[in-house]
C-alpha cells in the first residue's frame, strides 16, 4: 500500500478588517497634527525673518552713530538709509550729561533699557524706513536715545540705545534693541 499524500493546508493570513481600521485611524491622526504645524511653521518663519531684518537694520544704524566722531551732534546719510535724506539725524550734547536724549527709554527687568515705541517719536531721533530690496515693502519704525557723559563741554562718552520694530500688520511685533558704549 502506497501512503497517501498529505494535504498540508498553508493558512493564508493578513489583516483583518479591524487592523486595517485602526492602522489607518492612527496614521490620519498622525497626518493631522503633521499638517497644522505647517501654517504655524510658516508664521513663525514670517515673523524670525521681520526679526532678522529689524536686528540688521538696528545694527547697521548703531554702527553708524559709533563711527562719528564723539564731539558730533548729528550725523546725516546722503543715501536715506541710515538718517532720512535732508535731515540731521541727533547724537545727543555735551550740555545735558548723563541724561537720556532722543526717544523716551524704559526699563525691562529693572536692567536692559528698551526704547519705548507705545510713546510719539521725538523727531531727529526717529524715522521709518522701508527696505527698498523688500518684495512686500515692510516698513520699519527706527529710534534711539543717547546718553552723552561729559567733563564740563567736552563729551568723554556716549552710550547709544537703538531701537527697530516692523510696523503694521496684524500682530504685535515686539522691537529690537541695542545698546553700546563709546568713550574718549
Amino acid at each position: 500500500m502506497q501512503p497517501k499524500p498529505s494535504k498540508t493546508r498553508c493558512k493564508q493570513s493578513g489583516f483583518t478588517m479591524i487592523e486595517m481600521l485602526i492602522a489607518t485611524v492612527v496614521f490620519v491622526v498622525g497626518l493631522v497634527a503633521v499638517a497644522q504645524l505647517v501654517p504655524l511653521s510658516i508664521r513663525l518663519n514670517g515673523a524670525n525673518r521681520n526679526d532678522s531684518t529689524a536686528l540688521v537694520f538696528a545694527q547697521r544704524e548703531l554702527d553708524e552713530m559709533v563711527d562719528q566722531p564723539i564731539t558730533a551732534t548729528t550725523f546725516s546719510d546722503p543715501q536715506g538709509v541710515l538718517c532720512p535724506p535732508a535731515t540731521l539725524c541727533n547724537l545727543g550734547t555735551a550740555a545735558t550729561p548723563k541724561v537720556p536724549v532722543g526717544s523716551p527709554v524704559v526699563m525691562f527687568n529693572s536692567s536692559v533699557p528698551m526704547i519705548d515705541f507705545s510713546a510719539a517719536a521725538v523727531a531727529n531721533y526717529s524715522f521709518n524706513y522701508t527696505d527698498p530690496n523688500d518684495p512686500f515693502g515692510l516698513s520699519y519704525d527706527v529710534r534711539w536715545a543717547v546718553i552723552t557723559y561729559a567733563n564740563g563741554a567736552n563729551p568723554t562718552g556716549k552710550r547709544f540705545i537703538v531701537g527697530v520694530r516692523r510696523r503694521g500688520g496684524n500682530a504685535p511685533f515686539l522691537p529690537v534693541t541695542l545698546d553700546t558704549m563709546v568713550e574718549k
